[in-house]
């Protein structure tokens, strides 16, 4: 009887733990709290957290084939797979697709310069990262951070092959998108004017039903056939808007953005968070891609912003240079605070149809930004 109870209270995570398991632990608390307290982005925070949380009193949830004695990896072992085999970022952006309206950006063309601006962001961290000790190919794979583009992230660094950053770049990305909100304002009304934050512009011209359709046919053509390496996250993103505009396939189109979308979330922000044991993360390059990761999201959002000034200057005031910052990939996160910060200036000012230009832009621009990366090192 002693020896069964002896033996059953060793097998208890308390025997097992290090002090870096006990620190994601809480750090895991902490996304939580974030996420059910404050409300930050709890669809991919929750999971994320929790998957951290599951790894670091259990890492066996995450033990891989080649190391298990009987042939069976853990549970969500099976979940990442799928994260590294770029099947659970592409589902991801057939989703956003489905979800997603491309009319304001039709209706105004330019906003695709704002979007591309952004894209800056990414080529800074980039640089930096290889100061700072980075290979090539693990730069290119961090430095996508600075879309604030997760799925675009995750696709990246697997097919990069740069998994053992899998964790710090996807916790990273996930958690500068859902702090947008923070981070972005104050560098916004750091780089405008009031009188610029007051500007309001033209009401978007309507864009036809054939135009929404022919958006995502030619988009496809068009960036495909340029960065054939694109097809898996720019070509996923087009089917699902397709699906949306055709307006002939509702069943699929409800599927893609509703039951599909959020069983990916589910397996991506769980396997996700599995990636974050103590020992794959608590170590200096993890802080390192942290602090890449919040350069590169400032120095998008900044170049975003002064990309609109530019535009601001030559329309002869007819942009608002806050729309800019919408130009990074949280859709649609960062369109709504270029909304908030404008309202600040100007309650009765409305900008937010006009930020979702940029902003989808943004989504587009990060997936081709991840495309030229893998077209450089032959991916």
């Amino acid at each position: 009887m002693m020896d069964t109870l002896l033996n059953l209270i060793h097998q208890t995570a308390f025997f097992h733990l290090e002090w870096g398991n006990y620190v994601m632990i809480l750090v895991a608390f902490v996304f939580l709290y974030l996420a059910i307290k404050k409300g930050y982005e709890p669809l991919l925070l929750v999971p994320i957290s929790f998957g951290m949380l599951l790894v670091n009193m259990f890492p066996d949830i995450m033990l891989s084939i080649e190391d298990s004695e009987n042939g069976t990896g853990g549970l969500l072992y099976y979940f990442y797979m799928l994260d590294e085999w770029s099947i659970l970022p592409s589902l991801i952006f057939m989703g956003v697709g489905a979800m997603t309206d491309f009319g304001p950006l039709i209706a105004n063309p330019k906003s695709f310069i704002l979007g591309a601006a952004a894209q800056f962001g990414i080529y800074a961290a980039y640089f930096m990262a290889i100061l700072m000790g980075f290979s090539d190919k693990a730069a290119a794979a961090i430095s996508i951070i600075g879309g604030a583009d997760g799925p675009t992230s995750i696709f990246l660094c697997g097919k990069l092959g740069q998994t053992e950053y899998m964790g710090p770049i996807a916790v990273a990305a996930y958690s500068y998108m859902s702090l947008v909100p923070i981070i972005q304002p104050p560098i916004m009304k750091a780089l405008t004017t009031e009188e610029e934050r007051k500007i309001k512009m033209e009401q978007l011209r309507p864009v036809s039903k054939l135009e929404k359709i022919l958006f995502p046919i030619v988009v496809t053509v068009v960036v495909v056939m340029i960065l054939p390496t694109t097809a898996p996250l720019v070509g996923m993103l087009m089917l699902g808007n397709l699906f949306r505009e055709s307006g002939v396939v509702k069943q699929l189109t409800e599927t893609a953005s509703n039951a599909l979308m959020y069983i990916v979330v589910i397996l991506l922000g769980t396997s996700v968070g599995a990636t974050t044991s103590a020992q794959a993360f608590l170590r200096l390059d993890t802080l390192k891609i942290v602090a890449l990761g919040l350069i590169a999201f400032a120095f998008g959002t900044a170049s975003g912003v002064i990309f609109g000034k530019i535009m601001c200057k030559v329309t002869h005031g007819k942009v608002n240079p806050l729309i800019g910052s919408a130009g990074v990939s949280a859709v649609p996160m960062a369109a709504r605070v270029s909304q908030k910060v404008g309202a600040e200036a100007d309650p009765t000012n409305f900008l937010l149809m006009h930020a979702m230009g940029p902003n989808v832009a943004g989504v587009i621009g990060t997936a081709v930004a991840a495309g030229a990366f893998m077209a450089i090192f032959g991916v």
